[in-house]
C-alpha cells in the first residue's frame, strides 16, 4: 500500500491527491461507460469506461481543483452527488456557473492563488497558464487553468506537484518552469483530444516537449483512454519517452492504482 505524497487514479483526469494531512480531488467525473459527456456547440463524446470510485466513496476533502467546466471534468454526476463542503478552485469563467449550482467556488486568475492551513501545513495552489487550442477554435472552448500545488511545513516548501490541466504544450509551459525551478511530480493530461478535427489536448509528441520543458522528477499520465474523442494511446506516450531517454520517472497507473508522488520512492 502507497503512504505519504499519493494519487489515487479514479479516471479521466478525476484524482484523488494526499500531500501531508491534506486531501484534494482534481477534475470531478463520475460517468460510467457508455454514457454521454457533453462538450458544448453539439458535441458529444461517449465513455469508454467506468471511474474506479462514486462520489459518495471518496474521503473527506479539504479541496476540488478544477481545471475547466467541461463535461469529461466536471460532469452532471459531480453536479448533483459532490459533496459541496469542500472549496473549488477553478477559472473565474467556470467559477459563475460553479456558484449557481450551490458550491463554495473560487476563481483563480493566472499567477494567483489560494492557501489552506492545517495544523501548522501550509497547501498553497497557483494558477498557471494553459492553453485547450489556438486560434478560432481556442475562443470557443472553455479558458482552462494549470496548477501547481505545493505542500509548505514551517514555510518550507516540502512537495511541489505540477497539474497541466488540457493544454497543449509550448511557451507557456516554460514560464512555468521559470517560476518553480523544482517541481516534484507532473500530472500531465495527454490524449491527443480531437475536436473539429483540431487536437485539443497533449498526443504523445506534444506531451514529452511537455515533460521536456517542465522537468519534473515524476510524471504520471492521466486523461488518455476514458473517451472516445481521445486518440493518442498511452503506449505511444510512454514509447516516446522512453525513446527520447526522459530523466522522469514514469508512473502509468491503471484506475483504481495509487502512486506515490515522491521522486524517491521505489516504483516497478
Amino acid at each position: 500500500m502507497t503512504t505519504g505524497d499519493r494519487l489515487h487514479f479514479i479516471g479521466t483526469a478525476t484524482t484523488v491527491v494526499t500531500l501531508g494531512s491534506f486531501t484534494l480531488l482534481t477534475d470531478p467525473n463520475f460517468l460510467h461507460r457508455g454514457q454521454l459527456a457533453y462538450l458544448g456547440w453539439g458535441l458529444v463524446t461517449r465513455r469508454l469506461t467506468d471511474p474506479a470510485l462514486t462520489p459518495e466513496e471518496l474521503p473527506p476533502l479539504d479541496l476540488v481543483l478544477l481545471s475547466h467546466l467541461h463535461g469529461d471534468h466536471f460532469d452532471r454526476v459531480a453536479k448533483a452527488r459532490l459533496d459541496r463542503t469542500a472549496p473549488v478552485l477553478s477559472t473565474p469563467e467556470a467559477v459563475r456557473r460553479l456558484d449557481a449550482w450551490g458550491f463554495d467556488a473560487e476563481a483563480l486568475r493566472t499567477w494567483q492563488h489560494h492557501s489552506l492551513t492545517k495544523d501548522g501545513e501550509e497547501l498553497r495552489v497557483t494558477a498557471v497558464p494553459a492553453i485547450h487550442a489556438r486560434g478560432i477554435l481556442g475562443r470557443m472552448l472553455p479558458p482552462v487553468m494549470g496548477s501547481v500545488v505545493e505542500h509548505l511545513v514551517g514555510g518550507e516548501v516540502r512537495r511541489r506537484v505540477y497539474f497541466s490541466g488540457d493544454t497543449l504544450t509550448g511557451a507557456h509551459v516554460d514560464a512555468v518552469r521559470e517560476r518553480f525551478a523544482h517541481i516534484d511530480a507532473a500530472v500531465v493530461h495527454l490524449g491527443g483530444t480531437r475536436v473539429l478535427l483540431r487536437t485539443v489536448t497533449m498526443d504523445a509528441p506534444m506531451g514529452v516537449d511537455f515533460v521536456e520543458r517542465a522537468r519534473p522528477s515524476v510524471v504520471v499520465p492521466v486523461h488518455h483512454d476514458d473517451y472516445t474523442v481521445f486518440r493518442s494511446p498511452l503506449s505511444d506516450f510512454v514509447a516516446q519517452a522512453r525513446a527520447k531517454g526522459l530523466a522522469a520517472s514514469l508512473r502509468c497507473p491503471g484506475r483504481g492504482d495509487v502512486v506515490s508522488l515522491d521522486p524517491a520512492a521505489p516504483h516497478p
